[in-house]
């Protein structure tokens, strides 16, 4: 599926799939700083399907509010696999949400590293009482670039998950 430039387009598309399920979304953000929640909470109607968006910017608090371990962090780093898992996760033991989604990333303009250059974002989708799904992409562009992809590739993720 090609990816949608437009968040509102996504955001509603995916109301319309959480609502017609009765289901709800969390959303665990750091990179994005809430542009994910901004997106969603944009649509008339969301209260319906959105119930919190959680932005854990700091370590401290993808521990504090998302129950991320610390030994998680220090092994992987914030940014890594299994760091955004534990936040999607964390987000739905937080709350009553049937759907989760976490990005977690390297925006820029510093801060990349050889292994992890500035554009990586990793993002994880958990869905209550199936398999967490996780990917990974690399983005061009400024920081704003960077955030924006990764707001649309989260958005579109939960799509392509529940249109299976």
């Amino acid at each position: 599926m090609p990816m949608d430039s437009d968040p509102h387009r996504l955001a509603e598309r995916l109301g319309a799939l959480l609502a017609a399920r009765s289901w709800t979304l969390v959303t665990a953000e750091s990179c994005t700083g809430g542009g994910i929640a901004s997106a969603c909470t944009d649509i008339a109607g969301s209260s319906g399907w959105f119930v919190a968006g959680l932005v854990t910017y700091t370590e401290a608090m993808k521990q504090r509010l998302l129950g991320v371990p610390a030994d998680l962090l220090a092994r992987h780093t914030a940014v890594s696999e299994p760091v955004a898992r534990a936040m999607a996760e964390g987000a739905l033991d937080a709350t009553d949400a049937d759907l989760a989604l976490a990005v977690t990333g390297i925006a820029g303009p510093g801060g990349g590293e050889v292994l992890q250059p500035v554009g990586t974002v990793w993002f994880a989708w958990a869905e209550r009482g199936a398999a967490t799904t996780t990917a990974v992409e690399s983005f061009a562009g400024d920081r704003h670039a960077v955030r924006q992809a990764a707001v649309l590739r989260s958005l579109e993720g939960a799509l392509v998950l529940l249109a299976d």
